[in-house]
């Protein structure tokens, strides 16, 4: 039976990453992942272009009982960190937007620098972690054998992308080891509404979404189950136990607007001047009856137009989420109430770490998610 100094479970971004930092400290190092290939979300993640970290990293992009929990490892491994990494491992970048980090070439190119780093490493692919039990070592019993290693590092992920080959053998672990599970759910995601017609499938919109205190400015698309887009996806990743309110003319006082409009265009049709900045169809819809010139109604009625704009509301019981086979990650798994946040080592288990998606922490859409994965890597990797 071959021992190890640590045995890595998943060879995705956290696992690969936690890996190569093993590798460095000259660790014997195994990895094992259900999949033929490492990465692979990480190949298909940001359209095929890997946004794999942001400027704006920090605490408040990410989610879960205990958003704190990231803080040290986010202080260890900043975004600067990762893009002398990407210069070192020649993975060329841009700035689709300002903070958020493309790789020009194809996402593999980052894929591939993550197995690179951890080359003294066995990687064992198409290896299904079965079960761990714990003895003077670790024994990591797979579909074709058993493995000893004094450490473990949990990096098996979420149930997001089924289509990629997901397991729940992390939360599995963890539980056998006594930790707390925090319900898993999707986020990232579309969600399912009857809010607008489905005739407004493919219509999208720049909109502010107020759920709870926050607000969140960006593009929704409209879809013929509900709505998607980065401004609902973001929604997503939040705490989902209040309503959600749309304004869809965030950057404009809509009343003052229209009187102005009354004013000085009384003879046009209300629905035309809210075509100005709203597509047609959603002009139409707005206005419930046979559309008036705008001088025709009274300030009250535009007051009630235009609040009624800036605060469409889907009632926190009305809407679903659209599927974690379509979700970009999950909310939920293992509670970090056991697990320290300096080593990422279990409390109630010593030896054994979590990295990465695993864990109950989910990071805003934009590249938080990679570059969480990969700072949690970094802190398991040094302390394995």
């Amino acid at each position: 039976m071959k021992t190890y100094d640590v045995i890595v479970v998943g060879a995705g971004a956290a696992g690969l990453w936690a890996a190569g930092v093993a590798c460095n400290r000259n660790k014997k190092v195994l990895v094992l992942d259900m999949g033929a290939q490492p990465a692979r979300k990480v190949a298909v993640s940001g359209g095929g272009h890997c946004n794999f970290t942001n400027a704006s990293v920090a605490r408040h992009k990410y989610f879960g009982e205990n958003p704190n929990f990231v803080n040290s490892a986010l202080s260890r491994l900043t975004p600067a960190d990762i893009l002398q990494w990407a210069k070192q491992n020649n993975i060329q970048w841009t700035e689709k937007t300002p903070g958020r980090y493309f790789c020009t070439g194809p996402a593999t190119n980052v894929s591939k620098a993550l197995t690179k780093n951890c080359q003294t490493a066995d990687i064992l692919s198409n290896t299904k972690v079965i079960d761990i039990d714990k003895q003077d070592l670790f024994y990591v019993k797979t579909n074709k054998s058993t493995y000893t290693s004094k450490s473990v590092i949990v990096a098996s992920g979420g149930l997001s992308y089924p289509v990629l080959g997901v397991s729940d053998i992390g939360y599995r672990v963890a539980k056998k080891f006594g930790h707390k599970i925090v319900p898993v759910r999707p986020a990232l995601c579309a969600i399912t509404t009857k809010l607008f017609p489905n005739i407004f499938a493919g219509i999208s919109l720049n909109v502010c979404i107020t759920i709870g205190k926050e607000q969140i400015v960006d593009s929704m698309l409209i879809t013929h189950f509900g709505l998607g887009g980065p401004a609902i996806y973001r929604t997503t990743v939040r705490n989902l136990d209040t309503d959600i309110h749309i304004n869809l003319l965030p950057n404009i006082n809509v009343y003052e607007w229209l009187k102005h409009e009354k004013q000085t265009n009384g003879k046009k049709k209300i629905t035309n001047i809210l075509s100005i900045k709203l597509p047609d169809r959603i002009a139409m819809w707005l206005i419930k009856e046979q559309p008036k010139n705008i001088a025709d109604y009274k300030d009250a009625d535009l007051q009630k137009l235009a609040q009624y704009m800036s605060d469409i509301t889907i009632s926190k019981d009305s809407f679903k989420l659209y599927n974690i086979q379509s979700a970009e990650v999950v909310r939920g798994g293992v509670s970090t109430d056991e697990t320290s946040s300096k080593t990422l080592e279990s409390k109630l288990c010593p030896g054994l770490f979590f990295a990465g998606e695993v864990l109950d922490i989910t990071g805003d859409l934009g590249g938080f998610n990679l570059h969480w994965a990969f700072a949690s890597g970094q802190i398991a990797g040094e302390n394995a």
